[in-house]
């Protein structure tokens, strides 16, 4: 709302605004009025302060969002982390994948809600625009079984997103709410790093069955991760766990593990939270090489350790989630 539409909104309340504004007063007392006027007045100024903020609350909440379910989406699970490069998008994409891998009945989508660096087109191996339905809604891309809907699908691959909070939100709401997903039963988002508008606008657009918090074990993400729990704690949507992302290098020759980021920081987070830990997943070479050549590593190479640490963290995530809507 623009300034001088929340002023004139104050003064259409008559509350008091800044600078000329004047708090409505009480009436005076004619003259030779008997002494039960005073009462008379303090009951209906008292009544007059009530209807006052009855109005004030009926302003303030008249432009905050509506959650509304996604049409065909029984639930949506979020993955997020407090900042960037901690593997967010890569563990997105192949929980989607095992979502689907550990029970073939089941329909799965993943929402690339990240519009200045979408990353799900290069690693899901897809490349073109939507096409639209009958409805002018935009039909997903779909590879290995899992429709997938990116900024990434709408620009050239190269060009950067310049823009700023309104527009980036108008184009949140479109892929929210302009995307026809048929019929899912888990739609994954990848959330861009931090806490901001986004965040903010998908919690409150859309009820969320549960977000997942990703971070390595090094301490300055732990930090960022933790506003991140905090965050959607506030605006209600339950943290079903913490995923403990490269928490191990094992040397391809002599077997030797280093702890590169650090050991257990996030199990130990998850304790000072009082969350779960949903599990570990390596630092290996093949989970990035996989990710770049648009190969994910659950699907390309299902039986390495990397892939059946996706593959459990997925069932944990479905063991937490509440009973879907019928």
């Amino acid at each position: 709302m623009g300034a001088l539409a929340w002023r004139w909104a104050l003064r259409a309340a008559r509350l008091p605004v800044g600078g000329g504004g004047r708090a409505p007063t009480a009436p005076r007392r004619r003259p030779g009025c008997g002494p039960a006027a005073p009462f008379a007045d303090s009951a209906s100024s008292s009544s007059r302060d009530e209807a006052l903020r009855d109005k004030r609350v009926r302003i303030l909440t008249r432009g905050l969002p509506k959650q509304k379910p996604i049409e065909g989406v029984k639930q949506v699970v979020v993955l997020a982390s407090g900042k960037g490069g901690v593997g967010k998008s890569t563990t997105a994409v192949n929980i989607a994948l095992a979502l689907a891998a550990n029970d073939s009945t089941k329909e799965v989508g993943l929402l690339d809600a990240d519009i200045y660096g979408p990353s799900i087109p290069k690693m899901m191996n897809l490349k073109g625009n939507p096409e639209l339905t009958r409805k002018n809604l935009m039909r997903p891309l779909k590879n290995y079984g899992i429709a997938c809907m990116s900024m990434g699908f709408l620009i050239e691959e190269t060009a950067p997103v310049v823009w700023r909070g309104l527009m980036v939100m108008s184009a949140v709401e479109k892929l929210l709410r302009q995307v026809d997903w048929g019929q899912l039963d888990y739609l994954v988002i990848d959330m861009p790093p931090g806490t901001g508008d986004v965040q903010l606008s998908v919690s409150q657009n859309i009820p969320i069955a549960g977000a997942v918090i990703i971070s390595t074990p090094q301490d300055v993400a732990l930090l960022d991760a933790r506003k991140g729990a905090e965050m959607f704690r506030k605006v209600h949507v339950p943290v079903l766990g913490l995923v403990q992302n490269m928490s191990v290098f094992q040397c391809p020759k002599c077997k030797h593990e280093t702890h590169i980021f650090g050991a257990d920081g996030v199990r130990d987070l998850a304790k000072t939270l009082g969350l779960d830990i949903l599990g570990d997943i390596p630092l290996h070479v093949n989970i990035r090489e996989t990710c770049d050549s648009g190969q994910p590593v659950v699907i390309s190479q299902p039986q390495s350790d990397a892939a059946k640490a996706y593959l459990k963290i997925a069932m944990e995530i479905v063991r937490r989630l509440p009973v879907p809507p019928a």
